[in-house]
């Protein structure tokens, strides 16, 4: 399903050469390497279990990168490249010096001048992305190598979807927060894309957004630059589609004194004739407005006493949306918070209102979550979405149990993606969550048995039971109870030793009957929606062997393969 075409080749580990290089100690926890670089990467063995250590790229007595990577001690977990031949060609030599200071005990770890990074460390003109992870899914999109969390600066331009993402390149744990870039022309088939935006002396790159400047033919990116003490916004701009950005000179274009001060969201307001911008400050989300997306104007804040506050509030957006068979139309404002999730850990909420360009006034007061599963965080929109269609994506996972998932070359997924609307129940407006319809392409047969990926079409009269399950008794188990008007899924059953919190049951509301429901499979992942989209539920799962067997009770079940 999905193709990696990075800037980078795709051969086999072996192509790779010899290098001449030079290992300093200067004490327990502290070495220098000298490298004569003779080719376009540095390939670092990582090792997971291990510590943290601090890198320091030099060049001619000047630091020109840092990064922080857990190198491999006593095994090799995976290699990680590092464009070495782009850092060098830049100043015109080809020495290069790495100042390392590993952070681990030594008492444990053993003495340094035994690890086996500095036999192992090699170069390459090639790096491997064939995948090798079983649980890899294979129709969201995952990053080619490397962490990644939160979708960032989405946006839609001239056929092309536009997807950033929180990435650490150097390791499959949370670090080194850089722009990944992906881009589709359909939301399924993802084809990864050079770096986008990488730290600077401001920080790390945390989560943002970008807009489609069309008066001026340009795409403008805004995201927070995390410093050691600080959290700045930052801006980018790219003259070619979203390929390249070059960062604004002004940086950073909004400062704060609060702690927790980021995500910034920001999109055209026809109404008010300007660029609104939303972030997130504490526990609350601040408001901007501009003319010129370089000065922005506060205009109010929103939060106190509503919704969830059990943590710190992240990743917000706002948009108009259409309420389904009236000529109504509602703002809704997304807020992603961890923790404080219905089930633990990280979720998204949102809140229904109206917004002036000026305020944002909220008509209800009771907590909405915009998916009931324990996998769904850090959902954004994307920005000039076409036919007037509002796409989100979210980050398929939990912070409880993020970096301990059981995959290794990469960790984490987006959602499929899924088109919003609202609609109307007992007086309430709420939210409406539909698969979007790029979906109903990857249908191929239909079959009897479980696939590894595809979908499941369940036509239901009231109360059912759906479960999934293998030969060695592992289990999902969803039911839907018309009376209670609830849909619940168990995975408790499910394969969890990598972390206590994972194991749980989810139950969400259904709003009306559910006639139909779409049960979305893919290797590690299950997303169940009422067809009518007044329910999502999204979870992970990671069976030792894939579920093949299914029974249903109460329902009539359709299953379709997908096209490989």
């Amino acid at each position: 399903m999905k193709k990696y075409l990075l800037a980078i080749i795709v051969v086999a580990l072996s192509a790779t050469g010899t290098m001449a290089q030079s290992l300093q100690l200067l004490g327990k926890n502290h070495a220098m390497q000298r490298i004569e670089v003779n080719s376009r990467y540095l390939l670092l063995p990582v090792q997971e279990r291990e510590d943290i250590a601090s890198v320091k790229v030099m060049v001619n007595n000047q630091e020109v990168k840092s990064l922080n990577i857990r190198l491999a001690v006593d095994k090799i977990d995976f290699y990680v490249p590092l464009e070495i031949k782009k850092i060098t060609d830049k100043v015109g030599s080809n020495k290069v010096l790495l100042d390392i200071f590993f952070h681990g005990d030594r008492r444990y770890t053993g003495a340094m001048k035994d690890f086996i990074c500095w036999k192992e460390m090699k170069q390459s003109d090639t790096f491997d992305t064939t995948n090798r992870e079983a649980f890899r899914p294979a129709y969201h999109h995952t990053p080619a190598y490397g962490w990644m969390n939160d979708p960032n600066g989405m946006f839609y331009k001239d056929g092309v979807y536009h997807l950033y993402y929180q990435w650490n390149p150097y390791g499959s744990m949370w670090e080194n927060m850089t722009w990944g870039h992906s881009t589709s022309r359909d939301l399924i088939h993802w084809e990864a894309q050079p770096t986008a935006i990488e730290p600077d002396a401001l920080g790390t790159i945390f989560s943002g957004s970008a807009v489609v400047d069309k008066p001026n033919d340009r795409v403008v990116a805004f995201y927070t630059s995390a410093g050691e003490k600080s959290q700045v916004q930052s801006m980018a701009i790219s003259k070619d589609n979203g390929k390249t950005f070059e960062k604004y000179d002004g940086n950073p274009v909004l400062v704060s004194t609060e702690e927790d001060f980021r995500d910034p969201k920001a999109f055209w307001n026809p109404e008010l004739q300007k660029w609104n911008l939303i972030l997130a400050v504490g526990q609350e989300m601040h408001i901007y407005s501009s003319s010129n997306l370089k000065d922005w104007t506060f205009e109010s804040s929103f939060g106190k006493g509503y919704g969830c506050h059990d943590g710190v509030w992240e990743c917000p957006d706002l948009v108009k949306l259409q309420v389904r068979g009236t000529d109504k139309q509602k703002w809704m404002l997304i807020c992603n918070i961890n923790p404080g999730g219905p089930y633990g850990g990280s979720a998204t909420q949102y809140f229904i209102g109206d917004f002036d360009g000026h305020k944002f006034t909220c008509d209800h007061k009771d907590t909405r979550w915009m998916d009931y599963g324990k996998d769904h965080y850090a959902a954004v929109t994307f920005d000039n979405a076409p036919d007037g269609r509002h796409i989100i994506l979210a980050w398929m996972s939990n912070w409880q149990y993020a970096n301990q998932v059981p995959t290794k070359q990469f960790r984490s997924a987006n959602s499929i993606p899924r088109d919003l609307d609202l609609f109307e129940y007992n007086g309430n407006i709420y939210c409406g969550v539909t698969p979007s319809k790029e979906l109903l392409t990857l249908r191929d047969k239909v079959v009897k048995n479980v696939p590894r990926t595809g979908e499941i079409v369940v036509d239901t009269k009231g109360s059912c039971e759906v479960v999934l399950s293998n030969h060695l008794g592992e289990q999902v188990v969803m039911k839907y109870d018309a009376a209670a008007k609830t849909f619940s899924m168990d995975r408790t059953r499910s394969y969890a030793s990598f972390s206590e919190a994972f194991p749980c049951v989810t139950t969400a509301p259904v709003y009306g009957n559910m006639k139909q429901m779409r049960i979305f499979l893919d290797n590690s992942s299950i997303e169940v929606f009422d067809a009518e989209g007044r329910m999502a539920m999204t979870n992970l799962v990671f069976p030792t062997e894939p579920y093949n067997k299914i029974s249903v009770k109460g329902a009539k079940a359709t299953i379709y393969n997908f096209k490989k």
